[in-house]
């Protein structure tokens, strides 16, 4: 492919990046990751259990769970769509600077739902999934039409200026690259907000995940390639081992912490994105599992949405309303129980708001 995104047909047909956007949805906005919980609580399950219930959380501090991956799986996906995106715009007669502009807008109402989902009374973060989109999205839409190499070169400059920052940064007291709220990526925030995350969270982690999406829209350019799918699953599956592998190789010189985007958890979870891609394209658009596609499909075709109503109490209230319901048809059973269901009920009802405004065609976007 040219420098230019250009439209083809095979972009029709790459119905796993709505699958790979919806599983990241449907496990981040239903809770349904719960479930494991609460069989690891009435002791049910074993060690299989057990350690399914520990990768369904983030990581302490040093270490990789399975929910480290969902976050950038998000920002990862949100890249691969782009070129999608960019085509069917510049088919449609759009300007890249019409296109642009387009970009830019979405990218500052990110920011704004970014600010005020993490708005208190009287401090704020910038540290959740859309203020740091906002960010990524528009360094990668200005990337998107350079050559590959260009965009890689980009994005590993910046895994490398975080690096450097957090290692030299001589401020003392904010000078120890890999300690819970003395680093550089803490002064930042203090700089900025006046206050630092309970959880040790950062806003800076905005700069290295940015790979993440930059990677995504170098997937997406592949995607539509006019490639077979064996040579597309091996690029994509062959790249993610070896950034796998590097990833965890860097872990005794660099910690992998997610809460922190180190350079060693840009690579080993963009590792796992290219994997979770290939995976993807084989189950869906190889092996055709287009049933189990559209179900979660259905999930991602809304996404600022559902994550917006989630976040906002949505889930809440459904939660309240359906309490009364399963409390009182499962009294015979214990209170895990009970809020084990519950759980599987709200999941159910969040899935079903996602198909109702699918089947009347309602896509809300920014």
């Amino acid at each position: 492919m040219s420098n230019t995104i250009q439209l083809n047909q095979e972009q029709n047909r790459i119905l796993s990046i709505d699958f790979f956007r919806g599983f990241t949805m449907f496990m981040l906005v239903t809770g349904i990751a719960g479930l494991f919980n609460g069989l690891v609580e009435q002791g049910k399950g074993g060690v299989i259990i057990s350690l399914i219930n520990k990768q369904l959380d983030h990581a302490e501090w040093n270490g990789l769970n399975a929910w480290d991956l969902i976050q950038p799986f998000f920002m990862f996906i949100v890249g691969v769509a782009m070129p999608f995106s960019l085509s069917k715009r510049l088919a449609s007669g759009q300007s890249w600077k019409q296109a642009f502009y387009h970009a830019l807008t979405r990218s500052f109402w990110l920011l704004v739902l970014g600010f005020m989902l993490g708005a208190g009374e009287k401090s704020f973060d910038l540290t959740n999934v859309l203020a740091q989109l906002s960010f990524t999205y528009i360094i990668a839409f200005l990337l998107m039409q350079k050559a590959i190499k260009w965009q890689l070169l980009v994005s590993f400059a910046m895994i490398l200026l975080s690096d450097l920052l957090y290692r030299l940064w001589p401020v003392e007291g904010f000078n120890q690259p890999f300690t819970p709220d003395h680093n550089f990526g803490s002064w930042i925030d203090l700089a900025i907000t006046g206050s630092l995350n309970s959880d040790h969270w950062v806003a800076f982690n905005a700069i290295p995940t940015t790979a993440h999406t930059i990677w995504g829209v170098i997937v997406g350019i592949l995607l539509m390639k006019d490639w077979p799918h064996r040579k597309k699953i091996l690029v994509l599956l062959i790249t993610g081992l070896v950034g796998v592998i590097i990833g965890y190789c860097m872990d005794p010189f660099i910690p992998i912490i997610k809460r922190l985007c180190t350079s060693s958890f840009i690579i080993v979870s963009g590792g796992w994105c290219l994997i979770a891609m290939a995976f993807s394209y084989w189950l869906i658009d190889v092996m055709n599992f287009r049933k189990l596609a559209l179900f979660f499909a259905i999930v991602g075709m809304n996404p600022i949405f559902i994550y917006l109503f989630s976040n906002l109490g949505g889930k809440r209230l459904l939660t309240r309303m359906a309490e009364p319901f399963t409390s009182r048809l499962f009294s015979w059973s214990n209170e895990i129980t009970i809020n084990m269901i519950t759980i599987i009920v709200v999941a159910a009802m969040v899935w079903y708001i996602c198909y109702f405004l699918y089947k009347r065609k309602i896509f809300i976007k920014l």
